[in-house]
């Protein structure tokens, strides 16, 4: 364990232990941020679950009594750096943290459960979409009114938690991302540079076709008001990379506030990172993905994908009788 880690661990001692089994993970970021290994959907019968234990420990009165901030980490291998992204979680903002394990083959469940969090460890590797459903279903559940994804891959700085929730807290914004492209060049930060390119050209193209100006989409630091989640048909989207778009485009569909605030960056080698040919492919379907959403945006092939299944109906003692 490096000296890092070792402080990581040291800082926290475990506020609840859980009791399950495997391992958990992080997520690489990928030639645009693509967490690797992701899990994604839980079939009731192939995911295992730890019990419910003490929630996270808080300072008394942080948090407002109105909201209940839940993080997520999709997991898959990341028991090099878990320890070190849970300890710089700031106690006074988090109620409750919850891990899915994808199919680690390492000692992330393991630690996972050392460290008191919620775990949740998929029966096998579905991917990264299929984890961030599971993550956020799980997080619904437990009544979370503010949904934030940290990857235990350390790459995404823990500590700006208030910066990612504040929009949403006040009330400005229903989606909020954590952009690596607003302060400092992140090529100086370890970004390659083909890495760099390929998100500010899908960047563009992005903004072109949602008519946003975020300065990135690619990033793996979101947070989300409850009710944006639950508007959106999660079960519709991918179990890979893409999932992280998709659910941007249905967002955008149904008109929900997406702001974004800078966040540093961390690139070292326990860093998850997809490969080049990876990368390719997640860029190739995000084109396919913006093109589809225009055919269905001018009514030329509709896409139930993009449709809120919430907002189909509405209760009968809302609607007013009409006079004859």
């Amino acid at each position: 364990m490096s000296p890092k880690e070792e402080a990581g661990s040291q800082l926290f001692t475990p506020l609840r232990r859980t009791t399950n089994d495997e391992n958990l993970g992080l997520q690489p970021d990928s030639g645009i941020d693509v967490p690797a290994g992701l899990s994604g959907e839980e079939p009731e019968a192939g995911m295992k679950t730890a019990p419910t234990g003490a929630p996270f420990a808080k300072t008394p009165g942080a948090v407002s009594s109105k909201s209940k901030v839940v993080v997520v980490m999709p997991a898959y291998n990341a028991a090099k750096t878990l320890h070190m992204t849970y300890a710089d979680l700031p106690r006074d903002m988090v109620d409750l943290v919850i891990l899915v394990d994808d199919g680690s083959s390492d000692e992330t469940a393991k630690i996972a459960r050392e460290l008191g969090l919620e775990l949740f460890v998929h029966d096998r590797n579905y991917g990264y979409g299929a984890n961030q459903k599971t993550c956020y279903r799980e997080a619904l559940r437990a009544g979370a009114t503010i949904v934030v994804m940290v990857h235990p891959d350390y790459q995404y700085d823990p500590t700006l938690l208030p910066e990612i929730v504040k929009p949403i807290q006040e009330g400005r914004a229903d989606v909020v991302f954590g952009s690596r492209l607003m302060g400092t060049n992140p090529m100086k930060q370890g970004m390659p540079w083909w890495k760099y390119i390929s998100n500010r050209f899908l960047t563009i193209a992005e903004n072109t076709v949602f008519g946003l100006k975020l300065s990135e989409y690619h990033t793996g630091y979101r947070a989300f008001r409850r009710e944006a989640l639950e508007s959106v048909n999660l079960q519709m989207d991918s179990d890979k990379f893409i999932f992280d778009q998709e659910i941007v485009a249905q967002l955008v569909n149904i008109k929900m506030r997406i702001t974004e605030v800078p966040v540093p960056t961390r690139y070292f080698a326990q860093a998850s990172s997809a490969s080049f040919l990876a990368s390719t492919r997640y860029g190739l379907s995000i084109l396919w993905l913006l093109l589809r959403y225009v055919l269905h945006r001018a009514g030329v092939i509709h896409q139930n994908q993009f449709d809120s299944l919430e907002r189909r109906y509405r209760s009968a003692t809302d609607i007013k009788p009409q006079a004859n």
